[in-house]
């Protein structure tokens, strides 16, 4: 599909990634990008048009989809981190991330599912991570949510087949985000990250390896586990 001309929604569009996905969208000529957060009035982007969304919340998801009846470029990037790790947290947290990734990012698919399908297909983008495909210390329920979410986002690709919805995942490590401000570690450009999914759509890439840490982890899957894991050698 082409960006140009398109009608896009974008979750968590008020900051991070998913605000540069807004502005990479308007720079190439969509027609119309509602941008989604949970508090509408902190999106600041001019010429997008504000939504109330959050994932979680069956109602307002329900309703984005019935306000939104045009949309042909669903992008998936909500999301949370919390932190939390797997054996001394509060298990509510770790519940937050796999309610937020897995389920928030299924209630959204299933109800754009007919939109898209009304566009003639159309195409969805996940946002996901290089920790869908491995994990780090303190890092690990955000890593378990976005390995369900990769999982997820393959079961979406087959059942969408159908109806010609393009499905794309996204795989990238560190952005220069708030989300990440505090870790000291190369970052890549949210705004080129952005570019670089949105090349990916309009050349119907089922996924897009954005940096070179993704990449590496990604090759590392077929070697043994010892390559994403030295500490179990």
């Amino acid at each position: 599909m082409q960006i140009n001309g398109a009608t896009a929604l974008v979750t968590g569009a008020n900051r991070g990634l998913g605000r540069r996905f807004a502005q990479a969208l308007l720079d190439r000529g969509a027609a119309k990008v509602y941008a989604a957060a949970r508090d509408p009035r902190t999106v600041d982007l001019p010429g997008v048009v504000p939504v109330r969304l959050d994932i979680t919340d069956p109602a307002q998801v329900a309703a984005a989809a019935e306000l939104a009846p045009d949309v042909d470029l669903l992008i998936n990037n909500a999301g949370t981190g919390t932190g939390a790790t797997l054996l001394d947290e509060d298990p509510a947290n770790i519940r937050l991330e796999m309610e937020t990734h897995y389920f928030g990012t299924l209630s959204v698919a299933r109800a754009f599912a007919p939109v898209l399908a009304a566009a003639g297909g159309g195409a969805l983008v996940n946002v996901l991570s290089v920790l869908s495909w491995t994990t780090a210390p303190g890092l690990e329920a955000y890593s378990a949510a976005k390995a369900a979410e990769l999982s997820l986002t393959n079961g979406l690709r087959l059942a969408l087949a159908d109806q010609k919805t393009l499905v794309t995942a996204l795989h990238v490590g560190f952005m220069d985000t708030e989300l990440v401000a505090h870790v000291d570690a190369p970052k890549s450009d949210p705004l080129v990250v952005a570019n670089l999914a949105l090349d990916g759509v309009e050349a119907g890439e089922p996924e897009v390896v954005a940096d070179e840490r993704s990449r590496q982890v990604r090759a590392a899957l077929s070697g043994p586990l010892s390559l994403l894991f030295p500490s179990v050698a």
